[in-house]
């Protein structure tokens, strides 16, 4: 039997909302994301979606912040499997690049959302700051962890970090916005390569 639709008085989940931005910028990029056409999508009016988000940029980085929250769950899952410290690192690096190539949603959207800052306000850039906290501590965590049982050199797991990830970032930006000679394939490769120059303990 067919969904009645839904009544444009009554707010969809909010995930259903955020799961719409993520899927439109998937499909049309940014450009094809406007308040009316997600109201369409989720049967809100473009007003009833300012009434709960109050900006475009609220919007994005709510989105932002729920596909992280998706992605960090799946790096926690990652990172307590067995296995080597090594072959973990190698994973973490493997969720950390866009995983869909030239124009990933997940990249797309945080490019948008770190363009954006700024003109945001300290709350945002706070929040903002909180996604990339995560990332770096359990960055940290593994590095320290790979060091203590002797499987990497040791170095200063804070500083080292904040290298490796100004470096995935960095070829991020070029994979997303599909800079050619930068495929994932090729940045996996070069930052593995880059991962052994410098932490793998000598034989």
């Amino acid at each position: 039997m067919p969904t009645a639709p839904r009544s444009r008085n009554t707010a969809p989940p909010r995930e259903d909302v955020l799961a719409a931005v993520m899927a439109t910028v998937a499909a049309r990029g940014l450009d094809g994301l406007t308040m009316a056409g997600l109201g369409r999508e989720v049967g809100m009016s473009s007003g009833h979606l300012l009434y709960y988000f109050r900006t475009k940029d609220e919007l994005l980085l709510q989105t932002l912040e729920w596909s992280e929250n998706r992605l960090g769950a799946e790096r926690r899952g990652l990172l307590s499997r067995p296995g080597t410290v090594r072959e973990r690192l190698d994973a973490y690096i493997a969720l950390y690049l866009p995983a869909a190539g030239h124009r990933d949603p997940h990249w797309t959207l945080w490019l948008e959302v770190w363009n954006r800052s700024r003109e945001a306000d300290d709350t945002a850039r706070a929040r903002q700051a909180a996604i990339e906290g995560a990332w770096h501590r359990d960055l940290v965590a593994l590095l320290a962890e790979g060091g203590s049982r002797g499987e990497f050199r040791r170095v200063d797991a804070e500083r080292y970090a904040t290298r490796l990830r100004a470096l995935l970032d960095g070829f991020s930006v070029h994979v997303a916005v599909g800079l050619p000679g930068t495929g994932r394939d090729q940045v996996l490769e070069r930052v593995g390569e880059f991962i052994e120059e410098s932490l793998t303990v000598a034989g």
